[in-house]
């Protein structure tokens, strides 16, 4: 699976902006989509997770101000990220489990950088 994520960029603090993330390749089912997202210094980070069933997971930290939602007829998932703050600053990655050879296979996207300037 090859994933092409876009809609990255530099705003300002209470700004908004939208994420996604278009998986691509020989995709037989696709689970859960999600995004994580990698400050500098800190480990990789749970944002957001939509399950092929409905089920939706955030981070404690966008709850309210982040939104998950995909396409599933486009393989692709969305994130829109409203009143950002500097803390949100980070590269994003998105992330699809697909079955693949008999289990489920873990994709990763390249990254998109968000930056919140204060």
């Amino acid at each position: 699976v090859q994933l092409q994520a876009s809609g990255g960029g530099l705003v300002q603090a209470g700004g908004s902006l939208r994420l996604s993330c278009a998986a691509s390749g020989s995709i037989l089912r696709l689970n859960v989509m999600g995004w994580y997202r990698q400050a500098p210094g800190k480990e990789r980070e749970l944002v957001a997770t939509a399950a092929h069933s409905g089920v939706i997971n955030y981070a404690d930290s966008v709850k309210g101000r982040f939104t998950i939602s995909r396409d599933n007829a486009m393989n692709t998932v969305y994130l829109q990220m409203n009143s950002l703050k500097p803390g949100d600053t980070a590269v994003y990655y998105c992330n699809v489990q697909d079955f693949y050879g008999g289990g489920w296979r873990d994709s990763w996207g390249q990254g998109t950088q968000v930056t919140v300037s204060s």
